[in-house]
C-alpha cells in the first residue's frame, strides 16, 4: 500500500526531501470545466466575452499563468519551483462548456502536476468573477490531471 509523501514517520506533515533525486524534464496538463448559462454564453464575441473588466478569457489565461508560478506560495508543502514555461488554452466543447487547459513544463527534480492544477483552477475561478455579473449559476464542474511526463511514472487519462 502507498504511504502519504507529505508525513514523516512520526505522522507530521513535512515537505519531500527532494535532494537525492535526479533532474528530468517534467509535463503536466490539467483541465478544468466550467459551465456558462445562456445569458453568459449570449456575450461570447470573437471566441472571448467581453465585459467592463475586459476579455474574460485572456485575462483568465493571465491570472492562471500568474497562479501556476505562485504555487509553491499557495500550497504549504509543495516546493517553490521556477517554471520554464506555462500555457494555457481556453475552448468551448460540444456541450457549450469552457474548457480550460493548463500545460506547465519544467526541468527539475520535482513537480509540476500542481502548477498545472492551480493554473487551470485559477482561470475557472477568474472566468466566474468576471461574469458573477451576468448570473450567479456559473459552476465550476471539475478539475483534474490529463497528463504528468516525468518523475517515477507517467500518468494520462484514458
Amino acid at each position: 500500500m502507498s504511504e502519504f509523501s507529505h508525513l514523516d514517520k512520526a505522522g507530521k506533515a513535512t515537505m519531500v526531501d527532494v535532494s537525492a533525486k535526479t533532474i528530468t524534464h517534467r509535463t503536466a496538463t490539467a483541465r478544468s470545466i466550467v459551465y456558462l448559462p445562456d445569458e453568459v454564453l449570449t456575450q461570447l464575441v470573437g471566441g472571448d466575452l467581453q465585459t467592463k473588466k475586459g476579455a474574460v478569457f485572456q485575462t483568465a489565461i493571465i491570472a492562471g499563468i500568474m497562479a501556476a508560478k505562485k504555487t509553491g506560495d499557495l500550497i504549504p508543502l509543495c516546493h517553490p519551483l521556477g517554471l520554464d514555461n506555462c500555457r494555457i488554452d481556453i475552448r468551448l466543447n460540444e456541450q457549450q462548456e469552457v474548457v480550460i487547459d493548463c500545460t506547465a513544463t519544467i526541468t527539475a527534480k520535482t513537480g509540476i502536476e500542481m502548477e498545472a492544477l492551480v493554473g487551470a483552477s485559477i482561470a475557472a475561478l477568474t472566468i466566474y468573477d468576471m461574469c458573477k455579473a451576468l448570473s450567479h449559476d456559473i459552476v465550476i464542474k471539475e478539475t483534474k490531471l490529463i497528463a504528468k511526463t516525468g518523475g517515477k511514472r507517467d500518468f494520462k487519462r484514458a
